[in-house]
């Protein structure tokens, strides 16, 4: 876990206009920030305050507009909330929040590992090739797996020419809990997309039952097994 401090906010909170990240999201975020960076100077431009860089990540998220766009919007510059979003990653900031709320999620309704799910899907534009299984393509696919109350628990984004045992496997290693192995009591079952056929997939060692798609509970299947 990165080390984090508390840190009080200088500027005044602006009222709730719904493009802002909410006071009670940011109380939760706050200790997972890393400490301010020292310059090698020993100066620097002031430092835009941590509320309004997230106040810009989270207006990307609502809205999806460009880097450059943040600039009319009077929160702060696009370059200086790049920066910050470049160092929070690195710090793991998002992937500890992400396994905080699984974390809240599973204490106040139980993460159900009994089937898994998970599907892939180029992220769009020319490289991403004439179509999903085009294995010439230069662009970029996610993988995202759901718990089987439809709940995210993995996410990863691989090359679009990359081998399905590869990103399946990126994927699995993705997931920020600790997952229960399967038992005689409670068997676990993954579904994948059509398109992926791992009959040597690494999850049946750990006895996971992996099926295609249609054998999914919640699409009325039964068999199917990969």
């Amino acid at each position: 876990m990165v080390e984090a401090r508390l840190r009080t906010v200088e500027t005044p909170t602006p009222p709730d206009d719904q493009w802002r990240i909410p006071d009670v999201l940011w109380d939760r975020l706050v200790p997972l920030l890393p400490r301010r960076p020292s310059h090698p100077l020993g100066c620097h431009n002031p430092r835009v305050a941590d509320r309004k860089a997230m106040d810009a990540l989270f207006f990307l998220l609502r809205t999806g507009c460009q880097w450059g766009a943040w600039d009319a919007t009077g929160i702060c510059s696009h370059s200086s909330a790049h920066r910050r979003f470049q160092e929070w990653t690195a710090a793991g900031v998002f992937v500890n929040l992400w396994a905080t709320g699984l974390q809240e999620y599973d204490h106040l309704k139980g993460l159900d590992w009994q089937w898994l799910a998970m599907t892939k899907a180029p992220l769009g534009g020319e490289r991403t090739g004439q179509n999903p299984t085009d294995r010439g393509k230069q662009g970029t696919k996610r993988s995202l797996l759901t718990e089987a109350n439809g709940v995210p628990v993995g996410l990863t984004v691989e090359g679009a020419n990359r081998h399905d045992k590869k990103w399946v496997e990126a994927t699995l290693e993705s997931i920020p809990v600790e997952r229960p192995g399967p038992t005689a009591e409670e068997p676990q079952g993954m579904c994948l997309d059509k398109g992926v056929r791992l009959r040597r997939h690494p999850e049946v060692d750990r006895g996971v039952q992996v099926h295609g798609a249609r054998a999914c509970p919640w699409r009325g299947g039964q068999g199917d097994q990969a």
